[in-house]
């Protein structure tokens, strides 16, 4: 098979050095690309601290048999799904993974919580990045965490975000490179506001004191995400898209940027290259909204070839974290992680393919023509061939191999699971 597999290869790889591209390159550089990979679309969201059920705008459907039940199980779900992606990642965390016998809250979590997810990260030559979990908890069920009127709430989300970047740090010293600790929060009235202003002044004030502490950037990257709207927040979001972005340009914070958090008019693509230009560096959530920001599981589709272009023409990637944000409970949660993580892939090393000086030429010197020429002709180019050869090369099934040894754990580990 691996014979076939080098001569399509070979064949391709003359097809895009006719114009210019140096495949090699691309292989090289794309094996370098770590991608975050969410932990929770293996168990739906729900953690292991609290069951409650998933609030914040949050919204899982489907009852797929083999739910991850404990960190074991999904940790081991994990690697099954990284055999089949090429290249070493990371694994973004919640704040509701902690693994404790104690009974703790989530102002109380602590790095020790979280070793296991630490020894096997080693073990597994991995990253890891965090998130505090405010949402899907008593102190969150009126909609509002870190713009709470209530202080003593306030201060309680205020300890939890503290607590987490304390874990980032953690992460970071222990692994060797840095963990992402990012900040979403549900805050938000379902009907329309009187007051939108004191809401963003809270959080404000809720941001700067969490921000009190520096932590090295070597460690821990701080970032912050916004969102339109969700469910319980339809009117009004007080983490709103040009609140983060005035925050963290003042702040000198990330702003992530989330591919469902926008009108479905906008496109998180055409935000790269400004937002670029006045930060320093960029985080991503990849994500797939149908009709809203319902994390579908990421497809090789136009957005996501638009975002992997923004990134590669103009090497926005060496400054750019890429994490996934999906979680569909329909489909085999693993299969999920191997496809939309190697589409993820799939689009970066694509884009690499391009002839980009080419296209940048024929922009300059308005042969808009030639642009589209080349541009279009690049849409039926012998791209298969080339991923195949990136995963051959490092260790992961091309094409659909993958897909039998999927099957073979639903039906020897899923399955014992149930529903």
């Amino acid at each position: 098979m691996h014979t076939n597999h080098k001569e399509a290869y070979e064949l391709a790889k003359k097809q895009y050095e006719s114009l210019g591209v140096n495949v090699e390159k691309a292989l090289e550089a794309i094996k370098n690309i770590k991608i975050s990979i969410h932990c929770w679309q293996g168990d739906d969201v729900e953690g292991f601290l609290f069951n409650q059920d998933l609030t914040g705008g949050i919204s899982v459907t489907g009852n797929y048999p083999g739910k991850a039940r404990n960190g074991e199980e999904l940790r081991s779900d994990l690697e099954e799904a990284l055999k089949h992606i090429p290249g070493n990642h990371k694994i973004n965390l919640h704040g509701i993974y902690a693994e404790t016998d104690e009974e703790i809250d989530l102002d109380e979590i602590e790095p020790k919580h979280f070793k296991k997810w630490v020894d096997w990260a080693k073990e597994n030559n991995l990253g890891l990045d965090f998130n505090p979990t405010c949402f899907s908890h008593e102190k969150s069920d009126d909609g509002f965490t870190l713009a709470h009127p209530n202080k003593e709430i306030r201060d309680f989300w205020i300890e939890h975000c503290k607590r987490s970047r304390k874990i980032g740090e953690y992460f970071g010293k222990e692994l060797g490179q840095p963990s992402v600790t990012n900040i979403w929060v549900p805050d938000g009235f379902k009907d329309t506001p009187v007051d939108r202003l004191t809401p963003r002044r809270r959080l404000m004030e809720s941001l700067d004191e969490i921000f009190k502490e520096e932590i090295d950037e070597k460690y821990n990257i701080d970032t912050l995400e916004s969102k339109l709207f969700g469910i319980g927040s339809e009117s009004y979001v007080v983490g709103s898209h040009e609140f983060y972005m005035g925050y963290g340009l003042s702040r000198n914070k990330r702003i992530l940027l989330d591919a469902g958090h926008y009108h479905p008019t906008e496109v998180v693509s055409n935000k790269l290259s400004a937002l670029s230009l006045f930060s320093n560096g960029l985080s991503l959530h990849v994500s797939r909204p149908v009709r809203w920001d319902s994390d579908h599981v990421v497809t090789l589709d136009d957005e996501l070839n638009e975002i992997a272009k923004e990134l590669i023409y103009n090497d926005l990637i060496k400054n750019t974290t890429v994490g996934l944000d999906f979680f569909d409970a329909s489909i085999n949660r693993v299969a999920a992680w191997v496809i939309g993580t190697r589409n993820m892939q799939k689009a970066l090393l694509k884009a690499m393919l391009d002839p980009i000086n080419q296209l940048k030429e024929a922009e300059e010197k308005g042969d808009y023509t030639q642009r589209l020429a080349i541009q279009e002709e690049m849409k039926t180019y012998l791209f298969g061939p080339i991923w195949n050869e990136f995963c051959i090369r490092n260790n992961a099934d091309p094409g659909l191999d993958w897909y039998e040894s999927i099957k073979d754990y639903e039906k020897n580990v899923l399955e014992g699971r149930g529903i």
